[in-house]
């Protein structure tokens, strides 16, 4: 049974350490000796049900990455640098706002409309419509837009490595279950030889043909073996409960979790590794999502600067407003109903003399009303259009400091992109001298085991003719369980290795 993981599923740096991980628990289950827990991320229980069944790689991969919190969180990173571009390309457009503002002023004050003092209490109200568009302000617009854009895709890397660390630590997760079912499976085995053995001991001992310290060597290789059958089943209760963790299921709802053992080849059976170092790490270096965000942050960097340098540039922006306003003290006059009877004397020249004639008028009376609100909006309209030129001479410095500062960001981001590749490099080389160190030892393990057993098989035979004292014949037993535990140590070491280097290939991933 094969099962694959797509090329972009692994990251280089998480592979080496679980590769790392990945031989501390092959050297523990060689000793027998009980490991910490392994690391994993936060884990709440999911909603739905566990799904039932044998788990394969792919399935365990899949399910991890739809329940995972540190990819959802990746997504809405990626979401939140999206809605930042939105709102950079929405700066191109004008900018509209209205406003009101209501006030009342008590006791002497300025007229909001006639800007003559008045000793009395005013009710104002003040509307405007603004509307602005910037014309030119040191390209800083287009360029912040370039640099958000920069940012959204490698916000969109970043979910890609989110996935792809995740991938990797599931696959690395399930291998150490695979290994850890495997170590139980052998130590049982064991268990059941040795068990085998002290019944015959107890006949050889009624027989009289080994004395009695040699049934009490059995029993307490015996116990020794039982007591490595709890110690890996433990590693493996262990790496059952990391992989549940990766998956982010509850360990209280998988009661029947279990995973589909695939057949693995042994190393031997593929000639000697051989592998182009260079064309490896530019295939590489083209695949990661790592890389290209780190690419993509050192372009951001850029842009930054440039956007920095656009403080040393003027400012223009065209404005247009449009306002009028209401005042409660505001009137106008109105002729009334009623007059007022008026009598002028005027003088007339009759021959010379003066002569007055009274004359009777009537007049009628002006008074003042309020003005309406309404009236006094229609009438105090005003458009005012006006063109704003900044031209930025000393402003403490701040510009020049935020070139000096972007710079220097930019610098940082290269440098981190020139480390992202040598750890990438490094990482190849590394994974390529192990898997070739793994590949030799597994050989040597195997021509000790073939040895070992035989060995073993005469010790036994020695043993059970009295030929051989229990202590030298366990010691030729641990030395055959030794060498087992390094033949599947290195198998499981160049498995995993082989699969990094496919994967750095371009390969896919399968088990």
């Amino acid at each position: 049974m094969k099962t694959r993981i797509p090329i972009a599923a692994y990251s280089p740096r998480a592979l080496a350490l679980a590769g790392l991980g990945l031989n501390l628990l092959l050297a523990s289950a060689a000793q027998a000796q009980t490991p910490a827990a392994p690391a994993a991320p936060p884990s709440s229980a999911p909603a739905q049900a566990v799904p039932t069944g044998p788990w394969t790689l792919q399935g365990a991969v899949d399910y991890a990455l739809a329940h995972n919190l540190n990819v959802r969180l990746s997504e809405l990173q990626a979401q939140n640098n999206q809605q930042v571009l939105r709102q950079s390309r929405a700066a191109l457009l004008p900018s509209v706002n209205l406003s009101g503002s209501q006030s009342w002023q008590y006791g002497t004050s300025v007229n909001p409309l006639t800007y003559e003092f008045q000793n009395s209490t005013v009710r104002a109200n003040n509307f405007a419509g603004v509307a602005q568009l910037t014309l030119f302000q040191g390209f800083q617009l287009r360029n912040t837009i370039r640099r958000n854009d920069l940012d959204y895709k490698a916000s969109l890397a970043d979910i890609e490595k989110a996935r792809n660390d995740l991938s990797l630590n599931v696959a690395s997760a399930f291998l150490q279950l695979v290994l850890a079912q495997e170590l139980v499976r052998a130590n049982q085995t064991r268990v059941a030889s040795d068990q085998e053995q002290i019944a015959r001991t107890k006949i050889l001992l009624k027989a009289g043909s080994i004395p009695e310290s040699t049934l009490l060597d059995s029993q307490s290789q015996l116990a020794t073996d039982e007591l490595n059958v709890v110690t890996a089943q433990n590693q493996a209760d262990l790496a059952r409960l990391s992989l549940l963790q990766f998956m982010n299921i509850d360990p209280a709802n998988a009661g029947g979790f279990a995973i589909a053992v695939p057949q693995l080849p042994d190393p031997d059976e593929e000639g000697t590794l051989a592998l182009d170092l260079n064309a490896t790490y530019q295939t590489a270096a083209s695949n990661l999502p790592e890389i290209r965000a780190a690419e993509l942050r050192v372009q951001s960097a850029r842009r930054g600067t440039d956007l920095a340098r656009g403080g040393y540039y003027p400012r223009l922006a065209l404005t247009g407003q449009v306002f009028s306003g209401y005042s409660s003290v505001r009137t106008v006059n109105s002729i009334g109903t009623d007059s007022t009877a008026r009598r002028t004397t005027f003088f007339v020249n009759n021959g010379g003399v003066q002569t007055p004639l009274s004359v009777l008028t009537y007049q009628r009376n002006i008074i003042s009303l309020p003005q309406g609100f309404w009236d006094q909006l229609d009438k105090n309209l005003g458009q005012q259009v006006a063109l704003q030129l900044n031209i930025p001479i000393l402003n403490g410095l701040q510009v020049r400091t935020g070139v000096q500062r972007a710079v220097i960001n930019e610098q940082a981001q290269t440098v981190r992109a020139e480390q992202a590749r040598l750890t990438l490099r490094q990482s190849i080389e590394q994974a390529y001298a192990d898997a070739r160190a793994a590949q030799l030892q597994y050989a040597a393990a195997k021509r000790q085991v073939v040895a070992l057993t035989l060995t073993q098989r005469n010790s036994e035979i020695r043993f059970n003719n009295g030929l051989l004292n229990g202590t030298e014949f366990n010691i030729a037993k641990n030395n055959l369980t030794f060498a087992e535990s390094n033949r599947i140590q290195a198998k499981y070491s160049f498995i995993f290795r082989r699969k990094v280097l496919d994967f750095y290939q371009g390969k896919p991933l399968s088990l």
